[in-house]
């Protein structure tokens, strides 16, 4: 038998054994109903007439066959019709079924709009059919501004009455027309008809969006406060809108590139879309696929910035700062790739491999010489990052009271506990634990008195003051005085010149660091800076000292 033969015999006995389906079923029942009537009619025809005369005397009983075939009539039309209607009535069931089950699938099941599937074939269809009126469609794009905090402190079950209370709000305002769609999480998407020539009507819409959504959303004892970032896209902006779900993705598309914008912009207002929104995104993905591809090849790199003893000039440590050493842009600063590395998730790993080789740089110098490192707000988040610290110092062999972590205001407005917890544990270990950029974040008194903090690092903006404003002057002091009030010593950020540096100096001890310094350098030139100033660690030292002697040694051989 050859395969085709044997797969035609299989598909037979696939359908020999199957199931009819309920509509087959439905009208075989059907049939056999008829059918059973139809013979009831014949039977009766011979039958009846003489049960009847055999009921009223006149002649004998009837065939006993015929009667039992008669009774057999009854019973199967009896039979059929109740199956045919039991059949009928469970069809209804599953057409109903199936038509909620599609109503279902089409929608959103937290906040009963639109989802992405069903939004776009809508949205498609709306495109084909504008070339029949004089209208244009403004896809709307909405994501809500720092929503994973809403989860973090207030819980999962306060994050969906957000979403459920914002696409009501939304829903709310749109005009006649407009179409809702939740695409997951906290993004949104709504289709608004306008008149081509009125686009002002779309930006009051988003403004009232705005506004409303910026309402606090009330649960338990806490309302939740929320904003959202939009971005807006015309239909005008699309070539050809003959093409349906294509065009409708499209759209929805560019409303994304634009409500990433306004994010980037500063969170909590809208822009329209334009082409060169675009070309930044497309740089953006670029970034995160570099940043990516760099920390799997190393090319994140430490830079060391010297931190100095204002009273005596003396070099006291280094602050470890991050440098992108891109194989096609050179080398880049922390602005830009910092906060895309902070966004994509990747600010741990790339945070851990910095200070693993940091480590092992700082391992070279001075034993008196302190290693800074400064600590991203996302990595606070993390309840495992103490330990994973502890770790990486044990792996490395590194002394913890070399070890000093910079955590910035904004950390302390999101976990206070939380962090309070880490610092003490760290604290315990030895390691030091300075609060970075202070009067920048609005830290309260109350705070800083319940953290155990070990230094505080005043902002480069106050220092750059000192040069030119008198009250720049009065601002230092202050902070100096209230760091006096809690015993915790001071370090200055951003010396520039000479100028600053003798100002600092009148005010009182305190380190400093800044470009008046030098510019942050690499291990190597570090390495070089030390052993000039015979800096190095005592192995390292005895190693150049043998090196140098043997040179020398060879020198006047020759």
């Amino acid at each position: 038998m050859t395969a085709k033969t044997a797969k035609t015999h299989e598909d037979r006995r696939t359908q020999a054994g199957r199931k009819p389906a309920p509509r087959e079923r439905d009208f075989v029942t059907l049939g056999i109903a008829f059918a059973a009537i139809i013979l009831f009619v014949g039977t009766a025809g011979v039958v009846l007439p003489d049960l009847i005369k055999a009921w009223t005397g006149e002649e004998a009983s009837p065939d006993t066959a015929l009667t039992n075939a008669l009774l057999l009539n009854i019973a199967l039309i009896l039979l059929g019709w109740q199956r045919y209607k039991a059949l009928s009535d469970e069809l209804d069931t599953r057409r109903a079924s199936e038509e909620e089950a599609r109503r279902l699938a089409d929608l959103d099941h937290l906040t009963g709009c639109h989802n992405r599937r069903s939004f776009t074939t809508a949205l498609g269809n709306l495109l084909n059919d504008l070339e029949r009126r004089e209208q244009a469609l403004a896809a709307i794009a909405v994501d809500l501004d720092n929503f994973k905090q809403v989860n973090d402190l207030h819980g999962h079950q306060a994050g969906d009455e957000v979403l459920r209370t914002t696409a009501a709000r939304i829903q709310r305002l749109l005009p006649d027309g407009g179409i809702l769609a939740r695409l997951g999480g906290d993004e949104f998407v709504c289709v608004v008809p306008y008149h081509p020539q009125v686009p002002d009507r779309v930006d009051q819409l988003a403004t009232r969006m705005i506004e409303q959504v910026a309402r606090p959303v009330p649960y338990g004892d806490s309302p939740v406060d929320v904003t959202m970032s939009i971005g807006i896209a015309s239909s005008t902006q699309i070539e050809d809108m003959r093409h349906g779900t294509t065009s409708a993705q499209k759209l929805m598309h560019k409303a994304d590139i634009a409500m990433y914008h306004a994010k980037k912009q500063g969170k909590n207002r809208f822009y329209w879309f334009e082409p060169p929104m675009e070309n930044e995104l497309r740089f953006r993905n670029e970034l995160e696929a570099g940043i990516r591809k760099g920390i799997a090849n190393g090319e994140f790199r430490p830079y060391y910035e010297q931190q100095v003893d204002l009273e005596t000039g003396k070099l006291v440590g280094f602050e470890m700062l991050a440098r992108w050493e891109s194989p096609e842009m050179g080398v880049v600063g922390p602005d830009i790739f910092i906060p895309i590395a902070e966004e994509i998730g990747v600010i741990g790993e790339m945070s851990e491999a910095l200070i693993a080789r940091a480590f092992e740089d700082a391992k070279e110098w001075d034993s008196q010489l302190t290693l800074a490192v400064n600590i991203s707000p996302v990595q606070m988040r993390d309840p495992w990052f103490a330990q994973k610290l502890l770790k990486l110092l044990v792996r490395h062999n590194f002394p913890a009271n070399r070890l000093d972590i910079e955590i910035t205001e904004s950390c302390l407005h999101e976990n206070v506990g939380m962090v309070r917890s880490m610092i003490s544990s760290l604290r315990n270990q030895g390691v030091g634990v300075s609060l970075d950029d202070f009067g920048t974040g609005y830290s309260s008194l109350s705070q800083l008195r319940s953290l155990p903090f070990d230094r505080l690092k005043i902002d480069r903006t106050f220092i750059s003051e000192l040069k030119q404003e008198e009250h720049g002057e009065k601002l230092v002091d202050a902070i100096l005085a209230m760091s006096d009030g809690l015993k915790l010593p001071v370090t200055a950020e951003g010396i520039e010149n000479e100028v600053v540096l003798e100002a600092l100096k009148r005010m009182g001890k305190m380190k400093g660091q800044g470009y008046h310094y030098g510019r942050p350098e690499p291990a190597g030139l570090v390495l070089e800076r030390l052993s000039r100033q015979d800096l190095l660690a005592k192995d390292k030292l005895d190693n150049v000292t043998e090196v140098d002697f043997t040179a020398q040694g060879s020198k006047r051989a020759g």
